[in-house]
């Protein structure tokens, strides 16, 4: 419950990026600096607090034994996840972004047959493939069918062109950050802190983010005071807080499937916070019965996500369980 608790703090914060993207879009500023600004300002947050934590050596050391994957874990874990997201913000609104977001409930899942599971028993070890746990699936999609409610109403005069802008690149970046972060998750193991482990992975997503902010001079020019404010207000609040709060809390229950796709499914609260966020500061309308009755059904999934992963692991024979 704890972990859970966690998570679902991590999506208000992190329900300000869809808010302030949004924002910046309706202000003109260039997706390209919504995404490379963030990274920017994360660095020297993160920098300062893994040095006051006396974690930087063991961070850099960590980082030379697989150097390879932390540059492409990095990449899909950051990169492939936010790019897309500042991209789509440009074809629709924050509560449509939030909602396609969702997918990510259901991404971790079914990504799971991607990675192992170490069984300690008391024969020995076995080590096979994570199976696609079916019995975890149903609560997310409730959640899922709440978000489509919620879409239901508010995509009515939508055009087909801002639904596809706004939902491929979304989806494509549902799936990218559970693959990035659990990818991740194995190949640290538990040997450094989460403050280490997005730094880490911020300062090898920082070539993409150079690049592409090159291309944003090239073809937008520099960005305007209020993007970079926003652009920073982004990185504190989602960048850092939420990131490190989410990373830390699949930390918890790392070596428990069941409860990492719980722990995951809080990010569903994000699209409840960003519809609220834009109807108090973007002037967005008040949902209908359609709308609450989504919100409602969205915030039921978390709960019975939130109770079906307190039940027994499935493999109750074991001594421990341990994902490699």
């Amino acid at each position: 419950m704890k972990a859970i608790l966690i998570g679902l703090l991590a999506s208000v914060f992190f329900s300000l990026t869809f808010i302030l993207n949004r924002s910046m879009e309706l202000e003109g500023g260039s997706w390209y600096w919504s995404a490379s600004l963030r990274f920017f300002f994360m660095v020297p947050f993160l920098l300062l607090i893994v040095w006051l934590r006396g974690g930087l050596a063991d961070l850099f050391k960590e980082m030379k034994k697989h150097p390879r994957e932390w540059f492409i874990w990095s990449f899909f874990g950051f990169v492939v996840f936010y790019a897309p997201i500042t991209y789509a913000a440009g074809f629709g609104p924050g509560w449509l972004i939030a909602g396609t977001w969702q997918t990510t409930i259901v991404a971790g899942l079914l990504l799971a047959p991607l990675f192992y599971e170490t069984i300690r028993t008391t024969d020995g070890v076995v080590r096979k493939r994570q199976k696609i746990l079916l019995h975890s699936l149903w609560p997310s999609v409730i959640i899922l069918a709440g978000v489509f409610f919620v879409q239901l109403e508010q995509s009515s005069g939508v055009s087909a062109l801002i639904l596809l802008g706004s939902v491929i690149p979304v989806v494509i970046a549902a799936f990218a950050y559970p693959l990035g972060n659990r990818k991740m998750l194995e190949l640290v193991d538990g040997s450094i802190d989460t403050f280490q482990r997005v730094l880490g992975m911020t300062l090898m997503s920082l070539p993409w983010w150079v690049l592409l902010a090159g291309y944003g001079i090239i073809a937008e020019g520099l960005p305007s005071q209020s993007q970079v404010t926003q652009s920073f207000i982004v990185a504190l609040s989602s960048g850092i807080i939420a990131t490190v709060l989410f990373f830390f809390a699949t930390n918890l229950v790392r070596h428990e499937p069941q409860k990492l796709a719980a722990v995951e499914a809080t990010q569903s609260g994000s699209v409840v916070f960003a519809f609220l966020g834009e109807l108090l500061l973007l002037g967005g309308a008040f949902p209908s019965i359609v709308g609450l009755f989504g919100l409602l059904t969205i915030v039921t999934g978390m709960i019975i996500h939130s109770f079906h992963s307190r039940g027994k692991p499935k493999h109750a024979k074991t001594a421990a369980a341990k994902s490699v």
